[in-house]
């Protein structure tokens, strides 16, 4: 990688997924997660209906470029019990988390009582069972790590909180259903890309140095916010031990698609999927309107850590 070149490489045909791909009627294609599961890629995006409540769809794709659409949603509010009462005005922004022989589904519940995190599970992304809301309101971007420490799960996660504004915070869990031991990790950097908040994106994922992670951080303008992505890199044997925060971003908005939109000057990444060849297949959307993608290189971003560092805290 050159000084001019930039960190992660566009996908020459993005958006990879509109609304217009969509075989039901939905306004926006965004915020998804990304997995590769039976040797094709899986996409669970956030749509928003035309009544602006939000659900997630599926695409499935062979290159994790082409993604075609399943006839029906995946994932909807649900009509039964507590779920039914805080899911009711939405769901969004979800991530898939690997973890032993299943992935954990983390998103967005939204109701009359705020957003809270709702966590399911899937074997086959055929069957999903619902597990349980595992945080209060208000708390968003939870992501799990791959795996499972001293007994423990493991997450990110970002309350909103004009006190410690908007960080990353990590916590732990025997079951996957009751969390504590959480502390602050990570806080926004004043005057910095990142200063006003930041939080989770993609699920981490191991490499030989720590554990990826590539996070969303938000700088407020004169004419509004912008969103962009950061990486930092997690100890693989204490993800709370963060080893490098990189200074630079590793990705704004630029394209027409991601300036101009339902929200301008966004991109929000809520998956990334490592490659045998060292590369990383990265996607996000687009001012909350279509789904993008792009690739990069696994040793560039670790090094923006290493050699080009923030403190986290």
């Amino acid at each position: 990688m050159t000084l001019h070149d930039p960190i992660i490489r566009r996908c020459p045909n993005n958006p990879v997924l509109t609304c217009h791909d969509v075989p039901y009627p939905v306004a926006t294609v965004h915020n998804a997660g990304v997995v590769r599961h039976g040797g094709r890629y899986i996409m669970l995006f956030r749509s928003h209906l035309r009544n602006g409540r939000s659900i997630i769809g599926r695409a499935d794709s062979e290159d994790g470029f082409s993604f075609k659409v399943d006839r029906q949603p995946f994932l909807v509010p649900s009509t039964d019990g507590v779920f039914a009462e805080y899911e009711a005005f939405g769901i969004e922004d979800l991530r898939i988390c690997p973890v032993e022989d299943s992935y954990l589904l983390t998103y967005s519940a939204y109701s009359r009582h705020g957003v809270r995190i709702a966590l399911a599970r899937t074997r086959d992304f055929a069957k999903v069972k619902r597990i349980a809301l595992i945080t209060q309101a208000d708390l968003r971007n939870v992501v799990i790590f791959p795996q499972i420490f001293d007994g423990r799960y493991v997450r990110l996660d970002r309350p909103h909180s004009e006190i410690s504004p908007w960080s990353i915070w990590i916590s732990y869990s025997p079951d996957l259903v009751h969390w504590g031991d959480s502390c602050v990790i990570i806080k926004p950097a004043a005057y910095h890309w990142d200063e006003m908040k930041i939080g989770p994106g993609a699920p981490p994922f191991r490499t030989s140095k720590g554990w990826l992670h590539i996070y969303h951080g938000v700088f407020k303008t004169m004419s509004g916010t912008v969103y962009r992505l950061g990486a930092a890199l997690h100890a693989l044997d204490d993800p709370a031990t963060v080893i490098g925060v990189s200074d630079q971003w590793i990705l704004q908005p630029e394209d027409p698609w991601e300036i101009n939109g339902y929200v301008p000057n966004v991109v929000f990444t809520c998956g990334a999927v490592p490659e045998n060849d060292g590369t990383v297949k990265i996607y996000w959307g687009g001012a909350d309107t279509v789904m993008c993608a792009g690739t990069a290189l696994v040793d560039d971003l670790v090094a923006l850590c290493l050699t080009d560092s923030r403190p986290p805290l």
